[in-house]
């Protein structure tokens, strides 16, 4: 076990472990820490804790000191330095005709790098951009090629369900989700139902995913027989959140299906079983 404190550099962004050199931080205080970009200003996520060595991505960096006030400044003045950035850097892609969008500008804490975030459909050749820029800013420059989903999180705005986007308020991490998940919910296929502003499949499929895959192990699917109060019948449809079935008896095909709880009924075959 070892103590540790979470540090985030963006407001949703990934939180990182340091070391807090036997200084007892509060969520909500900033930090000055040295990372592999070099010297970053961040504030504190997760409060002094300990943590599993497992967890822990080694060698585990100290925090060098809590954040004065000429820091705090000091990133102000970044902050308003992005936005001419921004400006000049759209300027030269329109110049240099290359077929990219600025997405964000970022400068380090100590002002030694300028990283510019942008989209392409494919690979771009920004060479002599790059040089362009190096020569204005006299300071050190990379063009960071990203996806769309970190677009929409840098970028934020609102979803479909008229919330602001997950990525942007919330969530720390991008997590995987497929097209089995929308299946297995029962969730319409439409690509403009199930897909986000950024164009991939929503976040949100995950977030009930782990339930509906509970409720599928112990729910007949249709096509199983199975024995209820009023006999043997085949599920002809299931709800899933519900708990229900809909069992067509035997012998009564011409009637309406017979609507019963799942824990009620005893399965007598399963086909999805009888294929492995």
């Amino acid at each position: 076990m070892a103590e540790v404190i979470g540090i985030r550099f963006k407001d949703v962004g990934k939180i990182y472990y340091f070391d807090p050199a036997g200084e007892q931080m509060h969520k909500g205080d900033y930090v000055i820490v040295e990372t592999a970009r070099g010297t970053e200003c961040g504030f504190v996520a997760m409060a002094n804790r300990e943590v599993d060595d497992e967890l822990i991505v080694k060698p585990l960096k100290s925090v060098m000191r809590k954040a004065t006030e000429k820091d705090m400044q000091m990133m102000q003045a970044n902050k308003a330095k992005e936005k001419d950035a921004y400006k000049i850097c759209e300027k030269k892609v329109k110049e240099h005709g290359l077929e990219m969008k600025l997405v964000d500008v970022e400068y380090t804490f100590d002002g030694s790098k300028i990283l510019f975030y942008f989209t392409a459909d494919g690979r771009v050749d920004f060479r002599e951009l790059v040089k362009d820029l190096a020569s204005v800013f006299r300071t050190r420059i990379e063009l960071r090629q990203i996806g769309v989903r970190d677009e929409s999180k840098m970028l934020g705005g609102l979803g479909i369900c008229g919330r602001c986007f997950c990525c942007s308020s919330f969530l720390g991490e991008f997590q995987p989700v497929s097209i089995k998940m929308a299946k297995e919910q029962g969730l319409s296929l439409n690509p403009t139902k199930i897909s986000g502003t950024c164009g991939r499949l929503m976040c949100c499929l995950k977030y009930e995913q782990d339930a509906y895959e509970y409720l599928l192990k112990i729910t007949p699917p249709k096509g199983s027989l199975v024995k209820t109060r009023e006999g043997k019948g085949t599920v002809v449809d299931i709800d899933l959140l519900k708990g229900t079935l809909k069992v067509q008896l035997q012998g009564k095909e011409e009637s309406a299906p017979l609507i019963c709880p799942r824990k009620e009924v005893k399965v007598l075959f399963n086909p999805k079983k009888s294929d492995k």
